[in-house]
């Protein structure tokens, strides 16, 4: 396999056929640096108008708003949490909570479970590795590597959470009883956030909850491996959720980027707190009251691996019809968006790459 020096190709090769060994080698990227390379394969090389955006940051201190959920208990301190929220998902489209409810030995056995998956032998992975994810598992790196410019540096496990759990079997056993406490408490979590969200809307508490739209659950376990070369390419390229809402819990190391205005700006970790995003669905069903922005990571500069658990809310009624709101439509403010059935929406969003896969413009009247 050809490798790059400064950005230049050694050796002519077949990309298609570069591509194909490294995913039917089923190694993943731990593989790769498990193997001892030096220098990246080029199908994980970034164009150059992408790299040189990685040095790309906000000329402003600007930080991610975090919110303390502690107080939404107090009818009289309630409002102000979901002002808070409404204000951070108009504008940026993330914020982080605090006091949400989880336990910190929780969180850190979330992280724990995903990290010592991705450092088992390859053989044992390599039982789960598919893109067809027909039992609701899977291992991959890289979802869009057939479909992507760019390869990025990073491996996946993937289960369904919603509404019916992945075959239960099928979870690898090393986090499965870790995995299946993590969904009661993001079950519980989507609730009162969805409930928070509609406040924030001037809705009933009920209204997103009553559309399904935490019921559909996605969880994702990404590994970031050290990257030897991490300006010639990315941990995850630019892009915005396709869903409702996203809950990501990351480690302490860091490397998620938020696309603002002016320039990118860091989430940075903050210890027992969760990192919330708005998707392009809710954006949608919103009538743009809420925001759904890029997001990327960089790849992984540090001497340890990077992990991070995402779950992905999205409607459990796949078959329904969304747009936005009827209540959020007016003479003044008319439906910015089309109608349209989920499962056409989110099958448009993995047919294409994962950069650029923001879907509003799709569906925008």
């Amino acid at each position: 396999m050809a490798t790059v020096d400064g950005g230049d190709l050694v050796e002519s090769y077949d990309r298609a056929k570069a591509v194909k060994e490294f995913d039917e080698s089923k190694i993943g990227v731990k593989g790769l640096i498990d193997s001892g390379i030096k220098e990246l394969p080029p199908f994980f090389v970034h164009p150059p108008e992408i790299l040189s955006d990685l040095k790309t940051r906000s000329k402003l201190q600007t930080e991610i708003p975090t919110v303390d959920l502690s107080e939404i208990e107090s009818p009289d301190r309630r409002p102000a949490v979901v002002e808070q929220i409404r204000r951070a998902a108009s504008t940026v489209g993330f914020f982080q909570i605090i006091n949400h409810g989880i336990a910190q030995e929780v969180l850190d056995r979330t992280i724990a479970s995903m990290k010592a998956f991705h450092e088992q032998p390859t053989e044992i992975k390599a039982r789960v590795y598919r893109r067809e994810a027909f039992t609701g598992v899977s291992f991959i790196s890289n979802v869009d590597l057939y479909k992507s410019n760019a390869a990025s540096w990073r491996d996946t496990l993937q289960i369904r959470l919603g509404p019916t759990l992945a075959d239960e079997h099928e979870i690898p056993e090393i986090c499965r009883k870790a995995t299946i406490e993590w969904d009661r408490h993001i079950v519980r979590l989507g609730e009162l956030l969805m409930g928070l969200l509609s406040e924030g809307l001037g809705l009933s508490t009920e209204t997103l909850k009553e559309m399904t739209c935490y019921e559909g659950r996605v969880m994702v376990g990404h590994y970031y491996p050290f990257c030897p070369q991490p300006d010639m390419t990315v941990g995850l390229t630019s892009h915005a959720d396709p869903g409702v809402l996203t809950v990501v819990l990351q480690d302490h190391i860091g490397g998620l980027q938020v696309r603002s205005s002016d320039g990118w700006i860091d989430v940075k970790p903050v210890p027992g707190a969760l990192v919330i995003n708005i998707g392009d669905l809710l954006q949608i069903i919103s009538n743009e009251k809420y925001k759904s922005v890029d997001h990327r990571v960089l790849a992984n500069a540090s001497g340890e691996p990077r992990v991070s658990v995402a779950v992905f809310y999205n409607p459990g009624a796949r078959e329904n019809v969304f747009g936005p709101l009827p209540e959020l439509t007016s003479a003044e403010k008319p439906a910015r968006y089309r109608s349209f059935k989920y499962n056409e929406f989110i099958t448009r969003f993995f047919s294409k790459q994962l950069d650029g896969k923001s879907l509003t413009n799709y569906y925008r009247q």
